[in-house]
């Protein structure tokens, strides 16, 4: 039960760092000290995309799962867990680039609008 409770808990923490991931940059328009965290797990998340590569909390999560007496599915989180509810069709590497492209779009978006801010703000005090 332990180990089923375990896995379950990583999916969750695993879906809100993908959520982080993308959105986090607007959370840095309202705290901009988390910026030191979002900039490392914003390009962790893109490289992940462009490399094709399964993030280490999958396998964790699986192993969690196998040791807790249930199923383990094959490949990675996204194509698991989100390709069923984004993407009907099976994910491809094409579609994993798109995702890394669409991480960093956003958040250049964010980060763009938050130096623009910042230098409003700089024009405002000269």
């Amino acid at each position: 039960m332990f180990f089923r409770l375990t896995a379950d808990l990583l999916v969750i923490v695993h879906l809100l760092f993908i959520i982080f991931v993308v959105t986090g940059g607007y959370l840095v328009l309202k705290w901009p000290r988390l910026m030191f965290l979002h900039i490392p797990a914003a390009a962790w998340g893109a490289l992940i995309e462009f490399e094709g590569w399964i993030c280490p909390l999958t396998p964790l999560e699986q192993h969690l799962r196998r040791a807790g007496g249930q199923s383990v599915y094959s490949g990675g989180f996204v194509q698991h867990y989100v390709e069923p509810i984004v993407y009907p069709a099976g994910l491809t590497r094409e579609m994993q680039i798109l995702f890394g492209i669409a991480v960093v779009a956003i958040n250049l978006l964010a980060y763009g609008w938050r130096l623009i801010g910042l230098k409003r703000d700089e024009r405002r005090k000269e």
